[in-house]
C-alpha cells in the first residue's frame, strides 16, 4: 500500500510539473533549445547570436533559398561558393561548441522549416515515441497538432518575417515530389513544355501534368488532367496539345517583358554584385576565425611552463594544427576570390544590351529550356486551359494581377498531318493510266513531289495510296481499254505464249506493262503478223509443216561422220 501511494504521489508531482511547463509554454516563457543563430541573453530573452559570422551564414541561407527556390539548389550554391554553415555540437565532451560544416540537404530543410527564425515561439512540434527496438524517435506533427504557437514572440530576433516563412513552406511543398495530392507546382525541369507545373484544367480545376510525343527529332508537349482517372479508373478529364499554347505564351511574354527589360537587367546586375559581396564576406570571416584560433593556440603555448614538457608538446601540436588550418582557409579564400571576379564595365554593358534585346535571348537556341521556364514563372502565376471542339482557350494570370486570354486552334491529328495531299492523289490516279506503280513513283520523284511523311515515293507507297483512296488498279484500267492477258491473246490467235512474247519483243504486237514483274497486256490484232513456228498452244490447231521445196524452211543435210 505504501508503494502504491508513492507511485501515486510521483504521478501527481509529474503531472504538476507538466502543468507548470505547459503554462510557461503558453506564455512563451519556457526555456527551450534554440537553433543556431539565436541565443538567450542573461535576462532570458531571445536575441541574435553575437557571432557576426553565424548571423551572416543564416541570412545567406535564407537569401539563397529565396533566389533559387529549392533547398537542393541552396545546398548546391553553398558548395559552389565553398561556404560552410554553423552547427552546435549536441552531445559529447564538446557539447554546445560551434562547428563549421558543409551544408547538407536535411540541415537546410531544418532551418527553412523552423519557425523560430521568423520570431515565433513554438512548442510541441515533435512527439517522442518509443519504437520496437526500444529507442525513442521524434516525429514531426502537423501545425494544427502543435501545443503552442505564438507568431510574434520575439520579433526583434527574427531573421525573416512570418509571411516570408509561410512563403518558404509553400515553395518547399511545391518542390516536394512525394506529397501525393498535396503537391501543386513543381520546380522547372528539363523538357520543352513551358507551362510545366503552371497549367490548370479548365474543367475540374486540378493541376495538369505533362507528357511528350516524338515527331521526328522533336518532343511535342501535351497537358493532361488524369489524376482522377488514375485513382478511379475513369476516362481522362482533359487533354490539350501544348505546342500552339507554348508558342502563344512566348509571344505574350515578348510583348509584356520588353518595356521592363532594362529594369530587370539592372536588378539582376545588383543581385549578382550583392551575392558576390555576401559570399566574399563569409569567406573572410572563416579566415578571421582560423586566425583567431591560431593566435589563441600561440598564446596558450607561450603561457605554459617550459619545464612541463608533456603539456608544452600538446600545446605546440595544437598551435601547428591551427596554423595549418589558417593556411588552408587562406588558400580557399584566395582560390574562391579568384573564381568570383566582380562584374566589370564590359559585363555590365553586356547585361544592359541583353536586356534591350530580350527577343534574341528568348529565341536563341543556346538558351536552356529550364531558363525559359524560370522566365515564365517570374511573370505568370498559372494558366487555365480548356478545350472546346476545335478551339483551345487559355486564360493567363500574371503575378502582378493582370490577366490575358487567347485562343489557339486545335492542330490536325497525326494521321491528318501525314495524309497525302489531294493533288498528289489525283496525280497518282492520272499516272496509273500510263505507268506501273514503280513508274509512278519514279515520275513523282523526278518532279520533286514528296509524300505526307516528307519522304520520296516508292512502289509500296503508291500501292498503299491506291488501296487507301480506292483508285482503280493498273490491270483494271487496261481491261477497260480492251487489252487482254498473255494467255488470252495466245488462245485467241492459236499460238504458244512464247510466240506472243517474241512478237512483242520484235514490235509486231502492241502491248502495255501491267505491273513491275514484267507482265504485259496486249491489244488483240485482227490478223496474226505471220504463221507461227514452233509448238502450238494448248488446245489450238496444229500448224501445217514447212514445205520441203521452200529454201527458207528446208534444213541442210547433216554431214556424215567418217567410219
Amino acid at each position: 500500500m505504501k508503494g502504491q501511494m508513492s507511485e501515486a504521489e510521483l504521478h501527481l508531482l509529474k503531472a504538476r510539473l507538466r502543468g507548470g511547463q505547459l503554462t510557461k509554454a503558453r506564455r512563451g516563457d519556457l526555456i527551450v533549445p534554440l537553433p543556431v543563430g539565436l541565443v538567450y541573453d542573461p535576462a532570458g530573452r531571445v536575441v541574435f547570436d553575437p557571432d557576426q559570422g553565424v548571423r551572416d551564414a543564416v541570412t545567406c541561407l535564407f537569401d539563397t533559398f529565396s533566389r533559387t527556390g529549392s533547398a537542393r539548389a541552396t545546398v548546391k550554391a553553398f558548395a559552389t561558393e565553398g561556404l560552410r554553415f554553423p552547427s552546435r555540437v549536441q552531445t559529447g565532451p564538446n557539447k554546445g561548441t560551434l562547428a563549421w560544416l558543409p551544408l547538407v540537404h536535411h540541415r537546410a530543410l531544418q532551418v527553412l522549416h523552423n519557425p523560430r527564425y521568423a520570431g515565433a515561439f513554438v512548442y510541441g512540434r515533435h512527439r517522442q515515441r518509443r519504437g520496437p527496438d526500444g529507442r525513442t524517435h521524434q516525429h514531426l506533427q502537423p501545425r494544427d497538432s502543435w501545443t503552442v504557437l505564438i507568431p510574434d514572440a520575439h520579433p526583434n530576433a527574427a531573421y525573416i518575417t512570418w509571411d516570408r516563412y509561410e512563403e518558404n513552406l509553400k515553395r518547399l511543398a511545391e518542390c516536394a515530389q512525394s506529397r501525393g495530392e498535396e503537391r501543386r507546382k513543381s520546380p522547372p525541369r528539363e523538357g520543352p513544355a513551358l507551362l510545366q507545373g503552371l497549367a490548370i484544367c479548365g474543367r475540374c480545376g486540378k493541376r495538369m501534368t505533362v507528357r511528350y510525343h516524338s515527331r521526328g527529332d522533336a518532343l511535342l508537349p501535351e497537358y493532361v488532367c488524369q489524376r482522377k482517372g488514375i485513382e478511379e479508373a475513369s476516362p481522362m478529364c482533359a487533354s490539350v496539345a501544348g505546342e500552339g499554347v507554348d508558342r502563344r505564351i512566348g509571344e505574350l511574354l515578348l510583348d509584356s517583358v520588353t518595356p521592363l527589360a532594362l529594369e530587370v537587367a539592372l536588378a539582376v546586375q545588383a543581385e549578382l554584385e550583392n551575392r558576390a559581396a555576401e559570399a566574399d564576406a563569409l569567406r573572410r570571416q572563416a579566415v578571421e576565425r582560423a586566425r583567431h584560433s591560431a593566435e589563441a593556440a600561440r598564446r596558450r603555448y607561450l603561457a605554459v611552463d617550459p619545464d612541463n614538457r608533456l603539456v608544452a608538446a600538446n600545446l605546440e601540436a595544437d598551435w601547428n594544427e591551427s596554423l595549418r588550418a589558417l593556411g588552408g582557409a587562406q588558400d580557399d579564400y584566395e582560390r574562391q576570390a579568384a573564381r568570383a571576379t566582380p562584374l566589370g564595365d564590359s559585363d555590365k554593358a553586356r547585361i544592359a544590351a541583353l536586356a534591350g534585346d530580350f527577343p534574341t535571348l528568348w529565341s536563341d537556341p543556346r538558351t536552356p529550356q529550364r531558363e525559359r521556364k524560370r522566365m515564365v514563372r517570374l511573370l505568370i502565376a498559372d494558366v487555365t486551359l480548356r478545350r472546346e471542339d476545335k478551339l483551345i482557350t487559355a486564360q493567363v494570370r500574371f503575378k502582378a494581377g493582370q490577366t490575358a486570354t487567347f485562343e489557339v486552334a486545335v492542330g490536325l491529328p497525326a494521321y491528318d498531318i501525314r495524309r497525302t495531299p489531294a493533288d498528289v492523289v489525283a496525280e497518282v490516279d492520272r499516272l496509273l493510266d500510263d505507268h506501273t506503280e514503280a513508274g509512278v513513283a519514279a515520275e513523282l520523284n523526278r518532279r520533286g513531289v514528296i509524300s505526307g511523311t516528307d519522304q520520296a515515293f516508292n512502289p509500296g507507297m503508291v500501292s498503299h495510296i491506291r488501296r487507301s483512296y480506292g483508285l482503280a488498279a493498273r490491270h483494271d484500267r487496261l481491261r477497260a481499254r480492251g487489252l487482254v492477258s498473255l494467255q488470252e491473246v495466245a488462245t485467241h490467235m492459236g499460238v504458244h505464249p512464247s510466240t506472243v512474247k517474241a512478237w512483242r519483243r520484235q514490235g509486231r504486237l502492241a502491248s502495255e506493262q501491267v505491273n513491275d514483274k514484267g507482265e504485259h497486256y496486249f491489244e488483240v490484232p485482227e490478223h496474226p503478223p505471220y504463221k507461227p513456228i514452233g509448238r502450238p498452244a494448248k488446245g489450238a490447231k496444229a500448224a501445217s509443216p514447212p514445205h520441203r521445196d521452200n529454201p527458207q524452211t528446208r534444213r541442210s543435210p547433216r554431214p556424215r561422220r567418217p567410219r
